[in-house]
């Protein structure tokens, strides 16, 4: 048992069936049905090779698709092929969550035998605005469709999905209400590694902060800054740019009205108070880059044109950052600094991503996009820890309990049946 929840080591699958939580939602290219990338799928063999050699019926659930925007959701049938091949072994799939034919298929299982069952999130309990809207406790989301009818068929429940864990939905925080639970060995780990960094990391302690997906990062800024793990922040993304608007600066129409859109103003106000408290630890771009003609285009803030796009830091910002993350002893890192996937906005985040290539600090990257840019430079091998979870982690550095851990605790209070 680790931080209150059991392990792997702590609990009996021989022979048992297992529903185990996994998070391998990936890129996926509709026109021909397969995956873009692996790299989740890979991070969670582990658990489910030791589980199934333990002798365990296996039953995964997973999802696919972002949270809200219910066009996006796809079958899980292609991840049940890709686990297929790096266990070696046959994943059986079936087009079904908890109906009768997932049931009937969990109940025939054999020892050693593992299901995938389709995308949850096909079961709208398991949806964001379910979530976000109705604000079920773990006591309420154990009496939901999903957990009243696959439960009743488990011997045991495992989580190994930490990237997820700051989600409060029926697959991940339900079971534990019913079944002796406990961590997979994924979820250990990133729990291990970020728990410690967090309480002693070396010193000076850098966070860069990017991306689009920012709701939880102001949260989390303040927790690190006021708790002293950072000693300096440096943003980018819509990060960035809240921070220069909120501070004054001109960002240009096009910008405030992409953040208005995607409901981030409030964080403007957020973004005052940070920069009153803490102005000499957060680190803002002095320059951006648009896109003229289909040719790279860089402003300092002010002199942004009415109709220009942000969509990376400029040249002068990267140089900066790239001398704060190799002067440093550890560097945490959520979301690129603008749109990398397109050749002309890309600069910026390849430039900090070099720094994070070669710096002697401690290096942790979280999060899909991060994921992505550390392969697309090759960088890799380069980073000393790369955490499957963006949201989880941000949240877990806002110093709250993730909802998934606080559930794993009540679970693994939960005896099993001799």
């Amino acid at each position: 048992m680790r931080f209150g929840i059991n392990t792997l080591d702590d609990i009996d699958v021989k022979d048992k069936t297992v529903l185990c939580r996994v998070d391998i939602n990936q890129p996926v290219d509709r026109a021909t049905g397969t995956l873009k990338d692996t790299t989740r799928i890979e991070a969670c063999i582990p658990t489910l090779k030791e589980l199934n050699s333990k002798g365990a019926k296996l039953v995964l659930l997973a999802h696919q698709g972002s949270d809200i925007e219910y066009k996006n959701f796809y079958t899980t049938e292609p991840h049940a092929k890709a686990l297929s091949k790096f266990l070696g072994k046959e994943v059986k799939f079936i087009d079904d969550v908890c109906g009768p034919a997932a049931r009937e298929a969990i109940k025939a299982l054999k020892s050693g035998d593992i299901l995938l069952l389709d995308n949850v999130r096909f079961v709208s309990e398991e949806q964001t605005l379910f979530e976000t809207k109705l604000l079920l406790s773990h006591e309420e989301q154990a009496k939901t469709l999903l957990v009243r009818k696959l439960a009743p068929l488990g011997d045991v429940y495992v989580c190994d999905a930490f990237a997820a864990a700051h989600r409060d939905q029926p697959s991940l925080c339900g079971f534990e209400q019913l079944l002796p639970s406990a961590m997979g060995r994924l979820f250990e780990e990133e729990f291990c590694v970020v728990s410690g960094l967090m309480e002693k990391p070396e010193r000076p302690c850098v966070f860069v902060l990017g991306g689009a997906k920012i709701s939880d990062a102001f949260l989390m800024m303040n927790a690190v800054l006021g708790g002293g793990s950072a000693d300096k922040v440096l943003s980018g993304g819509l990060v960035g740019e809240v921070l220069l608007w909120a501070d004054g600066k001109d960002i240009g129409e096009p910008a405030r009205a992409f953040i208005k859109k995607e409901g981030y103003e409030n964080l403007v106000e957020t973004a005052k108070e940070l920069l009153a408290k803490y102005r000499d630890k957060i680190v803002m771009p002095t320059d951006f880059a648009s896109v003229e003609a289909g040719k790279r285009v860089e402003y300092p803030p002010g002199k942004i044109p009415t109709a220009a796009l942000i969509l990376d830091i400029g040249a002068e910002t990267a140089k900066k950052y790239q001398e704060a993350i190799r002067s440093a002893k550890t560097v945490f890192v959520n979301g690129p600094m603008g749109v990398f996937e397109e050749a002309a906005t890309e600069a910026g985040t390849r430039l900090v991503w070099d720094a994070l290539g070669d710096t002697a600090a401690y290096t942790v990257i979280g999060g899909g996009d991060s994921i992505t840019a550390t392969k697309k430079y090759g960088k890799t091998a380069d980073i000393n820890y790369i955490c499957t979870g963006g949201g989880a982690l941000i949240r877990f550095l806002t110093g709250d309990e993730l909802p998934v851990v606080k559930a794993l605790r009540h679970g693994s209070g939960i005896k099993q049946k001799k």
